[in-house]
Formats: structure tokens, C-alpha cells, sequence
């Protein structure tokens, strides 16, 4: 089981948006059985997941105490992508995540209180010798603040080729459970979705060259929206 985890010190960089719209991409792709959880206190995802229709991805309801057993769960019902939504700060929640996660993604937007935040994230990441790449999130197309963030970035990490710009049919898809990818007229986004997703990917996959299990090589049992890996109901 791989697991990718959205990180950011800052809240707003778009990170839980980020988590959904990989999450659903992912299962489209055929990397599944694909579960979300949500380690933010706030539960964008969570709340984002309990509106949608469709039955993927799965929601794994669990809490940092439970994490290393529920994984060892999840694992063991055959997913085999792992994404983790978790707070917009710095605490033991984010440590406990980031240390199981096999690629940690830092969205930030072009902006500098997200450039100076990400330093801090990146701190943590590397203390715990972790790969990690960054997002350029709500980006304006030919900004020049955009190029800059996107120097500025790059100068202290991997920088992931597919930016993700600032549309209006982000937000109006996560209101309703859905992604840009189930809207129509959303091409553009839906477009920086699967590139980021195929880059992403191709990290992970790397990561895992000698041991990866082939997509679509395990299965679990069909499930309705109500029965996730972990638990039945609504998430919380």
C-alpha cells in the first residue's frame, strides 16, 4: 500500500482540494481501491466525502493512536492508495503522518506567507528523510508573482511540473462532494488534475520499484457508500 500525504503549515494553500481531486483521479486511473483520511480537526475532506454520490474512493475513519493499526487494516483489505488530508500546522498529528508516508506534497500558493511557511513543513519532512514535492496551487496564468514562486520554490525542493491554477470550478466541485473531473466545461483543470496525478504517480512508483504491487492487482469486496475500510455511516 503506497500513501501520500498533503502537508502544509499554512491553512489555505489548498491542500484538502488537492487531496480530493488526487484521491478521485487516482481511482480513474485504475490505482486503486484508492481510501482518503482526514487527520484535519477542521474535516474539509471529510464533510467534502459525506456530500459525494459517488462510491470512490473509500473514507478510512481512524485517529492518530489508531493510525498504525488501521494501516496495517487498510492493508490488509487491499488498498493501494493511501491519501492523508492532515492540519495546517505543525503538531504530532502531522509527524505521525508523515513518517508512514511513502511522498509527502506541499501545495503552496504564489504567494510569500505561503512560501515562508513552506520552509517549515520542508523541516520536518527532511527530518524524517522523506521525499516530498511541491504543488503550485491557485496559480494566475502569466503572473509574474507566479514565476517567481515557482524560482523560489524550486531552489528548496522538487517542484511537480504540473501547476494548478486559479478557476472557480475547484471550489464549485468540492461543494457538492464532486471533483473537476465529473463537471463538465472544466477541462483546463481537470487537464492540471491528471498531469499532476501521472507526475505524482511516477514518484510513488519509483519509490516503491522493488516492491510496488501492480494497480488493480488486489481487490476488496464491492462496498456501498456506507461501508468504508474502517467503518459504516458518515465520516466524522
Amino acid at each position: 500500500m503506497q500513501v501520500l500525504a498533503f502537508a502544509s503549515q499554512k491553512g489555505g494553500s489548498g491542500k484538502t482540494t488537492l487531496a480530493g481531486h488526487i484521491a478521485v483521479e487516482a481511482e480513474r486511473c485504475g490505482a486503486g481501491p484508492v481510501a482518503v483520511v482526514d487527520t484535519d480537526p477542521q474535516g474539509s475532506l471529510a464533510e467534502w466525502w459525506n456530500e459525494r454520490e459517488a462510491e470512490t474512493p473509500l473514507f478510512a475513519r481512524t485517529t492518530v493512536q489508531q493510525l498504525d493499526a488501521d494501516m496495517d487494516r487498510m492493508k490488509s483489505l487491499g488498498i493501494n492508495l493511501l491519501v492523508i488530508d492532515t492540519p495546517p500546522a505543525i503538531t504530532s498529528t502531522i509527524l505521525k503522518v508523515v513518517g508512514h508516508a511513502d511522498l509527502v506534497v506541499i501545495p503552496a500558493r504564489p504567494s510569500p506567507h505561503d512560501l515562508r511557511a513552506a520552509g517549515a513543513t520542508v523541516e520536518l519532512v527532511e527530518s524524517l528523510e522523506k521525499p516530498l514535492v511541491f504543488v503550485m496551487n491557485a496559480a494566475t496564468p502569466r503572473a509574474r508573482i507566479t514565476s517567481e514562486a515557482v524560482f523560489a520554490l524550486s531552489q528548496h525542493g522538487t517542484l511537480a511540473p504540473a501547476i494548478i491554477h486559479h478557476r472557480t470550478d475547484f471550489a464549485a466541485a468540492m461543494i457538492d462532494g464532486r471533483t473537476v473531473m465529473e463537471l463538465s466545461g472544466s477541462d483546463r483543470s481537470s487537464g492540471e488534475i491528471s498531469a499532476l496525478w501521472s507526475y505524482l504517480s511516477n514518484r510513488l512508483n519509483r519509490s516503491h520499484s522493488r516492491t510496488m504491487i501492480p494497480a488493480g492487482s488486489m481487490s476488496v469486496p464491492a462496498q456501498s457508500k456506507s461501508a468504508t475500510a474502517l467503518a459504516t455511516g458518515r465520516a466524522s
